[in-house]
């Protein structure tokens, strides 16, 4: 009989977590397993390529009613006499207008808003597995019930005192606490020593197969800049470091390279992130690309990958842009040591605009440099699918 597993996760736009969540779907045995992923917001750019054996649950009802027009969502709690999801919402709303909170304490303010409201999965599950950190995590310890359950952490995860008194009481429903990386694992621990003990380390999953076949498939630039093309994937977050990214990108203008830098993402710092291009100057050299379902074929056709982050739970971006053999450039944030090698597979360099620059000034006119770093590259082992095997002993308690 097949064993019953549950995903949850935020939503499924192209990031980190949700592109190692697809490709550990994608790698399942699904003669040995039936898999239900539960979303908090449909129409993510990853969710066309989701496998078929997977069922997409419906939008949960505080879901749905969360993205109705505030108008409307009143009219209809007036009109079937139930106005508790309505003073939820207000409650949420209000406490966070104008007023700047972190992830976390975002997390915990919306909870405590709407715990009480959100329903309940129906289904019992052998294995609930949340995928992120946050409402997913909160939910599957509240909400769903299942003879096991997991939660993966894959952010470097330092909490503040009250955040982090909120969550215990969430984590210790968890039969283990999975991180992504060593270095995110030692954060948590030091955050939760009490659950150091139930604490794994299982990799974000990279299938060079996957990646393969989805070169074949996409689309790519479309601009015919013939370039240096210098490409960045992620999140419009403070984490990411884009102004950084920004001030380096004017530096390397300056110096007369001919190169257009490129970034696929967005989030809530896009519109400091557009005004800091446009403030200078460089509206044809740092071009947002927006989301693709499909990144592989633009991180296929750059010519240098960089990160500038300050920090990461992994850097899976950089893992792809290296199965692709494509040099990298990335700040020396605490888990680029997991993968990076300065000078064998790229350049690690200080979490700064001038040294970003500089790195990238190097990969681009050092071209003994250069070959070396891409005939490294081509080497390498690619990929770590046999994390899966990882990802079986767990849910299976070998």
């Amino acid at each position: 009989m097949k064993k019953s597993l549950l995903f949850v996760i935020d939503s499924l736009e192209c990031a980190g977590a949700e592109k190692s969540l697809v490709t550990l779907l994608s790698l399942l045995d699904y003669s040995r397993y039936s898999v239900d992923l539960l979303l908090f917001s449909h129409g993510g750019a990853l969710e066309e390529i989701v496998p078929k054996d997977v069922n997409l649950l419906p939008p949960l009802k505080y879901t749905l009613f969360s993205k109705t027009p505030l108008k409307k969502a009143f009219i209809q709690s007036m009109k079937h006499s139930n106005g508790r999801m309505l003073v939820s919402r207000i409650k949420y709303s209000v406490r966070i207008r104008g007023k700047k909170y972190t992830n976390p304490q975002k997390a915990r303010i919306f909870w405590q808003a709407i715990s009480k409201v959100i329903e309940d999965q129906p289904k019992k599950y052998d294995i609930a597995i949340s995928y992120a950190q946050g409402i997913p995590t909160f939910y599957v310890a509240e909400k769903v019930a299942a003879k096991k359950k997991y939660a993966w952490v894959n952010a470097s995860y330092s909490l503040e005192a009250a955040d982090k008194e909120f969550q215990k009481k969430y984590y210790q429903q968890f039969n283990n606490i999975v991180a992504v990386s060593d270095y995110a694992r030692d954060i948590l621990a030091e955050t939760f020593p009490e659950f150091r003990n139930h604490m794994k380390v299982i990799y974000d999953m990279i299938n060079p197969l996957f990646i393969a076949n989805m070169i074949k498939i996409g689309d790519s630039y479309n601009d015919d800049f013939t370039g240096i093309k210098i490409l960045t994937i992620g999140r419009f977050s403070a984490q990411k470091g884009y102004e950084l990214a920004i001030e380096a990108c004017a530096r390397l203008r300056d110096t007369g390279v001919h190169f257009k830098w490129y970034v696929l993402g967005k989030g809530p710092l896009e519109k400091e992130i557009r005004q800091m291009i446009a403030e200078k100057g460089l509206s044809e050299h740092f071009i947002l690309l927006g989301v693709k379902a499909n990144p592989y074929p633009f991180i296929k056709d750059a010519d240098i990958y960089v990160q500038t982050s300050r920090v990461e739970g992994f850097g899976l971006a950089i893992t792809e842009a290296r199965i692709l053999n494509i040099p990298v450039v990335t700040t020396r944030f605490a888990a680029a040591c997991n993968q990076m090698i300065d000078k064998k597979n790229g350049l690690v360099v200080d979490i700064d605009a001038k040294a970003i620059c500089q790195g990238i000034l190097n990969l681009i006119t050092d071209k003994p440099l250069q070959k070396d770093i891409i005939a490294y590259l081509e080497a390498e082992k690619k990929g770590n699918i046999e994390e899966i095997e990882k990802f079986y002993q767990l849910i299976n308690g070998d």
